[in-house]
């Protein structure tokens, strides 16, 4: 059975999830990783959804107010290896997009890497569209910058679990 908690930036499951995450990004950039480090990184002001299949962590992701304009954005999407391909992370980014909409943000903005395509296509499939690089991301070939305007549909969209 899967279900979603939201939770904070110091939940246990979240910082393991972070960390898989940091050593797949080592893997998939090995020599400009070094340079995201700083960016990645979330506080208190974080809210964090987890998604479970029965009491097993399974996938994460987060989102933090971004500007004074409404809108957020979406850090550290991870889903297990083993889970991957199940929809799992495509139930993060709605229960993230749901929570923004009841909080009363309008945008939905993210960076992603040209190597993970997997991550570009389920972002597209949502409705993201690419955008010019915003800062620090700003003239970093490695990066994409996508954006979605939230609207109070995203808060009822089914998961299609």
């Amino acid at each position: 059975m899967i279900s979603v908690r939201h939770s904070t930036h110091i939940d246990p499951d979240f910082q393991t999830f972070c960390e898989l995450l940091n050593k797949e990004f080592w893997v998939r950039y090995p020599d400009s990783q070094h340079n995201f480090e700083p960016y990645n990184t979330v506080n208190a002001t974080a809210r964090v959804v987890l998604v479970y299949s029965g009491d097993t962590a399974v996938g994460c992701g987060c989102f933090r107010p971004m500007e004074k304009e409404e809108t957020i954005e979406i850090k550290r999407m991870y889903v297990r290896e083993e889970f991957r391909g199940l929809g799992i992370a495509k139930i993060v980014l709605l229960e993230l997009e749901k929570w923004a909409v009841a909080e009363g943000f309008t945008k939905s903005k993210l960076e992603t890497g040209i190597n993970q395509p997997e991550a570009i296509a389920l972002y597209t499939r949502n409705g993201y569209q690419p955008i010019p690089n915003y800062p620090p991301y700003v003239g970093v070939d490695l990066s994409i910058c996508m954006m979605k305007k939230l609207e109070r549909s995203d808060a009822g969209q089914k998961l299609d679990r």
